[in-house]
């Protein structure tokens, strides 16, 4: 049997736990799968924001993931004077944003954020933002997030207490029981 195109018949890599290549099969976590993470950010969504087809305008999806994907590290104990301290920083480097439901002016939204998978340089993850109003996921923002020496503006490795967080990270988020729906063309 041949699959689809844009299908993949391949067995999930155990390693990043998700599939080696997209599948258009692969379900969504449901909002309740997504509680099992912490929660980066929860915030009514600004008037500001509404663009002229009347919901929340695409360049806002991304400052929510700004605005939250932080908390991610600042939760493991690396945040601001941490990186300063050492003339580091994180940088990202490529993003793949679905769009699942609508949101609109005066909604409140929830963000989790999941890690995927990393690199001695890299790390992979996904960023989920959920309507609460409505009860639905509205979008996901999957990304690759580099290590960067501020000293010479280059992509660095890991320090090791980063890279020991991040893999006690990945080590916890590779236990939930629901796999993520990647695009299937990012690697850390």
């Amino acid at each position: 049997m041949n699959p689809s195109p844009g299908y993949s018949l391949q067995p999930p890599d155990p390693k990043l736990n998700m599939p080696l290549e997209s599948n258009k099969k692969t379900a969504r976590p449901g909002v309740s799968q997504l509680q099992d993470l912490p929660v980066q950010l929860t915030m009514a969504i600004p008037r500001e924001w509404e663009d002229r087809n009347g919901h929340v305008n695409v360049q806002f999806y991304v400052a929510l993931y700004e605005l939250g994907s932080w908390t991610v590290l600042e939760n493991e104990g690396i945040d601001e004077a941490w990186f300063t301290q050492r003339d580091l920083s994180v940088f990202d480097l490529e993003h793949h944003l679905n769009y699942l439901a609508e949101v609109f002016v005066g909604d409140e939204v929830r963000t989790y954020n999941r890690l995927l998978g990393r690199s001695e340089k890299c790390f992979h993850g996904m960023y989920f933002i959920v309507n609460e109003s409505s009860g639905r996921l509205a979008a996901t923002l999957e990304y690759i997030t580099a290590c960067v020496d501020m000293k010479s503006r280059r992509i660095a490795p890991f320090h090791g207490d980063l890279a020991g967080k991040l893999d006690e990270l990945l080590e916890d988020h590779r236990q939930l029981a629901w796999v993520t729906p990647v695009c299937g063309t990012m690697k850390p």
